[in-house]
């Protein structure tokens, strides 16, 4: 399987962001955002500038804003790491290693954490693609405990992304990116690439199994909607689940289809979804993080040039963080 970064990169609060140190001036515009509807008004500023905070990483993936501490964690999968990046002292090492904590066998493509959210304590849940589970991780301590590595008995192929539910259930999903060989990988157990739910619990549902490559999963506010991301060439898009009371699904539908833009050579696949308090849906995919309606009308499109992986609202949803390929960015929010 060809490495996703290749593929994704080859493939067609403002005071805050003000404060940001060592940021220089050409970073000041990194991109730009392309208005499509007036709509986006509503959302992102008219002369919003996208701002690159920091870059040199390897891939970077899986944001998250901490509001206690002021400061946004983003991973680095191949790299094994978890960086901080706060106003005051600009970016750091969180967690080194991330995900697998024994050297890395060549079988393992990403063996650090990927996607991350924060449950109702305070504490990180990550999507560790190098150890194969789900793992809660203590932000004081930094101890790590698994919430769940298998199903039915047989070990997950690469955790990649989750979002929590208010009930504390958490949906994720479980392509093969993080294997060296992806879906010819030996070290495969379950036969297909899902979406699941994990109940508080720690009972394991399997949602969906119908997909390639399933990645970037999110809930709407009122927790009725899950959406997810497909990270298939041949089937660039997001799909969005209705949920009945108990959280799980009762149909399916496709909520945005972005093979146009893939097929015009813009940059990157559906990866990383978020959802804003509003409902408005951003999504990553060919061209940059495509900023929808709750009813999927697209308002417009961040582009940075480059593939974008994931996002996160920050700074009381004043602030839209992002990944992309080698950097981490924001712009802001009305």
């Amino acid at each position: 399987m060809m490495n996703r970064r290749n593929l994704l990169a080859g493939m067609a609060a403002a005071s805050v962001l003000d404060a940001a140190p060592l940021l220089a001036a050409k970073d000041a515009g990194f991109g730009n955002v392309r208005r499509i509807d007036p709509g986006l008004d509503k959302v992102i500023a008219p002369g919003a500038q996208i701002r690159r905070l920091a870059t040199g990483f390897q891939w970077t993936e899986g944001p998250v804003w901490i509001p206690r501490e002021n400061c946004l964690l983003f991973t680095d999968p191949p790299a094994n790491t978890v960086h901080r990046w706060s106003a005051c002292k600009g970016v750091e090492v969180f967690l080194r290693p991330s995900g697998l904590q024994t050297p890395v066998p060549a079988s393992i493509r990403e063996p650090g954490l990927n996607g991350l959210a924060l449950d109702a304590r305070g504490a990180l849940i990550a999507a560790d693609s190098g150890s194969r589970a789900l793992v809660r991780i203590d932000l004081g301590t930094r101890r790590r405990e698994t919430l769940v590595d298998r199903y039915e008995g047989k070990r997950f192929n690469s955790p990649n992304d989750l979002s929590i539910a208010a009930s504390g259930a958490i949906y994720f999903t479980d392509p093969t990116y993080g294997l060296a060989e992806g879906d010819d990988s030996s070290l495969r157990e379950v036969p297909w690439c899902g979406l699941y739910r994990l109940s508080p619990d720690g009972k394991v549902a399997v949602l969906d199994r119908d997909h390639r490559r399933p990645n970037g999963v999110a809930l709407s506010p009122d927790g009725r909607t899950l959406y997810l991301s497909l990270s298939d060439e041949v089937q660039p898009e997001v799909l969005a689940y209705s949920l009945d009371e108990s959280g799980m699904p009762t149909d399916r539908r496709r909520f945005l289809d972005l093979r146009a833009e893939l097929a015009a050579g813009r940059p990157g696949l559906p990866d990383g979804i978020k959802v804003g308090p509003a409902g408005h849906v951003f999504a990553t995919g060919p061209g940059g993080i495509h900023v929808c309606t709750p009813s999927g009308q697209v308002l417009g499109v961040i582009e940075t040039g480059k593939a974008v992986s994931n996002s996160a609202l920050g700074q009381n949803g004043k602030t839209l963080f992002f990944t992309s390929s080698e950097s981490v960015a924001a712009v802001p929010l009305v």
